[in-house]
């Protein structure tokens, strides 16, 4: 027979501990299950189940699953209605975050990885006023121009219209001529059927992997770099022990890490498969890269100038660390 004290401490006990474990409802902008994003927030998942002994469970759900567009993901983590996302589109939330997105600022993965160390405390502050904890990320390839015209030099996009996912890369089109467009990713094979857009910025392992058959032409011009936030509500956070917070840290940085890496391998992947189906893949003229940097250089600045002394001293900071 039980001890009606020692039956008593069961209860409590087991009651403690269920109330100690957590279960997150996560979410990613991404609707593909097989994309290295999706797969890797899946494994952050598993990882997080398994090396936490069930004290903390996610259960993650593909874009457009839950009434939350894809603009709004930050915004839907901080107000609580889901607990842990990987947001593409951060930075109508957080723009200060869009100095890593400047085109032309950042060339190369050396340049990308000095650029984030030296961004990473201001970003970690911009997410903590969201309500947010920014708990690492990953990194999409370099993104360059695909289009339904012919094209092997910038010059080649004047008067046509190019699909963009930031206002800043619609100045980068526009300094050369063209005319920027926004549209959610679902639209953009209807509309490159309709002519309603001539082309798009993304990677070959990003947006070009699905929408490859109604662009038969890449120009590989590195425009700029596209990258995810992995976030978590900060009150949810909160609620977890350290060990299980220290825990999360460490599988989504060591998952964003091999998100990224897996893209870089799709990257190459995806051209190979996309010129055996018939894309014409032209390598970046010469003379485009330091005239597009001129072009683009005093756009940093004004932009910087017109959000404030913060942003100053953000891209000041940044391109100190890369050396421009």
């Amino acid at each position: 027979m039980t001890h009606p004290i020692l039956g008593a401490f069961a209860v409590l006990t087991a009651s403690t501990l269920a109330a100690e474990a957590a279960d997150w409802t996560g979410y990613t902008y991404s609707a593909v299950s097989t994309t290295a994003a999706v797969k890797g927030m899946n494994r952050i998942a598993d990882r997080v189940a398994e090396e936490t002994g069930g004290d903390l469970t996610i259960t993650v759900h593909l874009g457009k699953t839950l009434q939350i567009a894809s603009s709004d993901i930050t915004q839907a983590v901080g107000d609580g209605i889901v607990d842990f996302a990987a947001d593409f589109f951060f930075s109508g939330n957080v723009p200060i975050a869009r100095i890593l997105n400047l085109p032309m600022l950042i060339e190369t993965d050396d340049e990308w990885n000095k650029a984030y160390a030296a961004m990473e405390q201001v970003l970690i502050d911009a997410f903590a006023q969201q309500g947010v904890v920014l708990l690492g990320g990953y990194r999409y390839p370099e993104q360059t121009i695909f289009t339904t015209f012919e094209i092997d030099s910038l010059d080649d996009l004047t008067g046509h219209k190019i699909r963009v996912t930031s206002p800043e890369q619609g100045r980068f089109v526009e300094d050369f001529g063209g005319a920027a467009i926004t549209l959610s990713g679902s639209e953009v094979p209807t509309s490159l059927e309709r002519g309603v857009i001539e082309g798009v910025l993304t990677a070959s392992a990003g947006g070009a992997k699905n929408w490859h058959e109604f662009l038969p032409y890449n120009y590989r011009f590195a425009v700029n770099y596209g990258n995810s936030m992995i976030i978590a509500n900060a009150d949810a956070f909160d609620a977890l022990s350290a060990d299980t917070q220290a825990r999360l840290r460490e599988i989504v940085s060591e998952e964003g890490a091999a998100i990224t890496a897996a893209f870089l391998v799709d990257e190459t992947d995806q051209m190979a498969a996309q010129t055996a189906a018939g894309m014409t893949i032209t390598e970046a003229a010469a003379g485009d890269a330091p005239v597009a940097r001129e072009k683009l250089a005093p756009f940093w600045e004004a932009w910087a100038q017109e959000n404030g002394a913060e942003y100053e001293q953000a891209l000041a900071t940044v391109r100190a660390a890369i050396g421009k």
